[in-house]
């Protein structure tokens, strides 16, 4: 048996774009979970690599000036708001620092003032709600309840635990097969735990059974809560099988404890993963999509639609993107990775055209179905592979970009779309990206045509690592 390796008084002095706090055993940095700048910590190494170490707290010698005390019970077992322990302010200023390292290290863009940097770097944009800014969570049924060590002081582990191992929650991290019972999350307003909860105890009481993912069995599979700014609420079940007298009941009980929910669906999903984007959405009642209102449009969202998460923020977002892009008003505009055309509506009566590029196929539905309620004649969507549909056709049909806008899923644009908006040369680019480390790099590939103006870092995701960033690069 190993001898478990343990170092006192380690000092946290940074900590890394994953939110681990980081100090140095022997010489060798350490990523330590739940450490904080300025903590001192005796430290227990759990993993061992060549050239780093990670590791856990088994006692604090000093709290650092920059904790908080955290507000959610389940804070440090669910995986998510793993910051919630850290000051806003502390948060922002972190935040900050990792988008200015990449640009820096990855992006090769120096910004201090000794290197005669003349780009912008702005103050991050704060999120105007540090809790319940959410309007989409999902939930997992799972049979194989995580038991934290309070529940090993209440439960008595040797019996069959029945429904007391039933848990309808979030995913334990790194653990697939277990999840977390969630009592209350402050992620997404009211009544999104009353209605989880009240699912929870429906079900347990009318012996309903909950997903077992390693023998692929059980009734109840997933939850999804959607709301918007207008009141609207969203709900969908995912069943494992379909049994229609047992969803019928469920789906009426719930629409008759919360009259509040607008469109109430259903998936039968029998797949091994529990992805919806593959599945046919039902609908039990009312409509089969939300609306959301932002700066006078209407967006639609349905069950598969990608629309930001924190919408007060996302509209922040949007604003930093037309003031980067400077509008004249006659300007072709791609907008790539559009994904329901959120950006493409919201700059269309800024610009003459807009192209808007996406690869899933029901996004670019929802695309059309937006400017078309907006009353916008003036976009275009397209799905597909954007590397396949920039062709020099494509481009003669549609005319050449004065501008592209693109927000590419975190693994960043692939290299031949890099290439070809190089090719193509507009004159302004506003890159908007939730991994500025991936963003740094795709800039310092397009490094040769074009230098970076503006960075615009806006924070998202309270209580997390992820930062946006957007970035104003002009042709030189």
């Amino acid at each position: 048996m190993k001898a478990v390796q343990t170092f006192e008084n380690v000092e946290i002095v940074d900590i890394s774009s994953e939110g681990k706090g980081i100090g140095k055993v022997n010489g060798i940095v350490c990523f330590i979970e739940f450490a904080i700048p300025g903590d001192v910590v005796d430290v227990q190494i759990t993993k061992k690599k060549s050239n780093y170490r990670e590791g856990k707290i088994i006692r604090h010698h000093t709290l650092s000036a920059k904790r908080t005390i955290p507000v959610c019970s389940h804070f440090g077992v669910c995986g998510g708001c793993r910051w919630q322990n850290m000051s806003y302010d502390s948060q922002l200023f972190f935040k900050q620092k990792y988008v200015t390292d990449a640009i820096e290290r990855i992006g090769h863009i120096p910004l201090s003032v000794a290197s005669g940097s003349t780009l912008e770097l702005l103050p991050i944009i704060p999120s105007k709600e540090q809790f319940h800014y959410r309007n989409k969570l999902e939930y997992t049924f799972s049979n194989k309840r995580w038991l934290t060590q309070e529940d090993f002081k209440i439960l008595n582990i040797g019996e069959d635990l029945g429904s007391a191992a039933y848990a309808l929650g979030f995913h334990i991290p790194k653990l697939f097969d277990k999840v977390l019972d969630i009592n209350e999350c402050y992620l997404q307003k009211e009544p999104s735990n009353k209605i989880r909860l009240e699912v929870r105890k429906y079900a347990v009481e009318n012996k309903l059974t909950f997903f077992d993912i390693r023998k692929q069995n059980g009734f109840l599979r997933n939850l999804i809560l959607r709301s918007t700014s207008t009141g609207e609420w969203m709900v969908v079940v995912c069943f494992f099988y379909e049994d229609v007298e047992a969803r019928e009941n469920l789906l009426a009980h719930l629409a008759k404890t919360f009259p509040e929910i607008t469109s109430l669906l259903y998936v039968i999903n029998a797949k091994k993963n529990d992805s919806i984007f593959d599945q046919e959405v039902k609908l039990y009642k009312g409509s089969d999509f939300i609306s959301e209102e932002m700066e006078g449009l209407k967006f639609r969202i349905s069950a598969k639609s990608f629309f930001q998460t924190n919408s007060s923020q996302a509209l922040e977002l949007y604003k930093v993107a037309i003031d980067f892009a400077a509008f004249k008003g006659n300007e072709v505009v791609y907008d790539l990775y559009t994904g329901t055309g959120t950006i493409a509506n919201f700059i269309a009566k800024k610009a003459s055209k807009i192209i808007g590029i996406e690869y899933i196929e029901a996004a670019i539905e929802d695309a059309k179905i937006n400017s078309q309620i907006n009353g916008i004649s003036n976009t275009k969507f397209f799905a597909g592979d954007i590397k396949d549909i920039l062709t020099n056709e494509f481009i003669a049909t549609h005319g050449t970009p004065n501008v592209i806008i693109t927000d590419p899923p975190r693994a960043g644009m692939h290299e031949d779309v890099v290439k070809k908006i190089v090719e193509l040369a507009p004159q302004t680019i506003v890159y908007v990206s939730c991994n500025p480390a991936t963003q740094a790099r795709d800039i310092a590939w397009m490094s040769e045509k074009y230098r970076v103006e503006k960075i615009q870092p806006v924070d998202m995701f309270p209580h997390t690592a992820h930062v946006e960033s957007v970035v104003k690069l002009v042709l030189k």
